[in-house]
């Protein structure tokens, strides 16, 4: 028999730890669901989309598992060799200066220069086209929870939107 055909299990498998913590983020989620009352599907509670939201996110994990234990999985190390830190680091630092900037210039002052900022320094796009995206699609997205879904967004010290 070949020995290649079975495959060894490994604690220091990454997607096996992956799958777990999934699990348990699920099962939590199925319990959170619950103890909000489910309800019917006539009349939902309000645990109601949480709780099977809870058990997608079990099956998911049991198939990236079941995956791991038998197909075996990259290591820890692995994953972090050749990892190149300086473009998440900087989305998270800019979505951190949005929320700060949020409540005290409002939803489209802060928006814009984030979407500017992203589509020029993240993922490099000419200036012909991320100004009218970094403009259209604020704008668009303002227009959509304001007007259409009636959500109250945080219009800043100078009232705009």
């Amino acid at each position: 028999m070949n020995d290649h055909s079975t495959v060894r299990f490994k604690l220091n498998n990454s997607e096996l730890w992956g799958g777990l913590i999934g699990l348990a983020l699920g099962v939590f989620v199925i319990r959170s669901g619950l103890k909000l009352k489910l309800g019917t599907i006539n009349d939902p509670g309000s645990g109601y989309v949480l709780f099977y939201t809870g058990i997608l996110m079990c099956v998911f994990a049991v198939s990236i598992i079941i995956g791991a234990v038998t197909e075996g999985g990259p290591s820890f190390g692995s994953r972090w060799v050749d990892a190149r830190w300086s473009k998440p680091l900087l989305v998270i630092a800019c979505l951190t200066a949005f929320s700060f900037a949020l409540d005290p210039l409002g939803f489209l002052l802060s928006s814009i220069p984030l979407m500017l900022l992203l589509l020029r320094v993240i993922d490099p796009v000419r200036w012909s086209l991320a100004i009218p995206i970094a403009v259209l699609v604020p704008l668009g997205m303002w227009w959509v929870l304001k007007r259409l879904l009636l959500i109250q967004l945080p219009s800043g010290m100078f009232e705009i939107g």
